[in-house]
């Protein structure tokens, strides 16, 4: 995980629909950038499900929401169709944005230990600057918790 004060990597990722994405579209707005493990799984959908339902508050504070997962494109536009998700979805396929922001780490699940990208989310100011990161997220309570951090700005 980054620490916070630290400048964001930059990034160029195709999203749910195939457009390109970068970091500097972001700039004058703050950006939930939060990275998830896999599209339509239990924890990860009630997490994206969970900023859905309140993307329109996010939107009234000026806050965009980003997800990244190593996912093809087709398969976060039915992850998007599935859900009706509002937001973006990055695709980043050859985890260059996921080692950057240092969320592809070692993992243990039931005594076996594989590679994966370990749910992450990061706030990132007007700037491009790091102002809060967590790699301890819960997946149903993050985007309450993440509204109501924004909300006290």
């Amino acid at each position: 995980m980054l620490p916070i004060t630290s400048k964001s990597p930059t990034f160029s990722l195709p999203d749910q629909n195939g457009g390109i994405h970068t970091l500097d579209e972001y700039k004058g707005k703050k950006l939930i950038l939060y990275f998830y493990p896999k599209d339509n799984t239990p924890g990860c959908t009630k997490q994206a499900v969970g900023f859905a339902e309140r993307y329109s508050q996010f939107q009234e504070l000026g806050v965009e929401i980003v997800g990244v997962s190593k996912d093809s494109v087709s398969s976060h536009k039915r992850f998007e169709e599935n859900y009706s998700l509002p937001f973006t979805l990055l695709s980043d396929m050859d985890k260059t944005c996921i080692e950057a922001y240092d969320v592809w780490k070692e993992k243990k699940n039931y005594g076996k230990v594989t590679m994966g990208v370990v749910r992450t989310t990061y706030l990132i100011d007007e700037t491009g600057t790091i102002i809060y990161a967590s790699d301890k997220v819960k997946a149903a309570d993050n985007p309450a918790q993440m509204l109501e951090m924004v909300g006290k700005d």
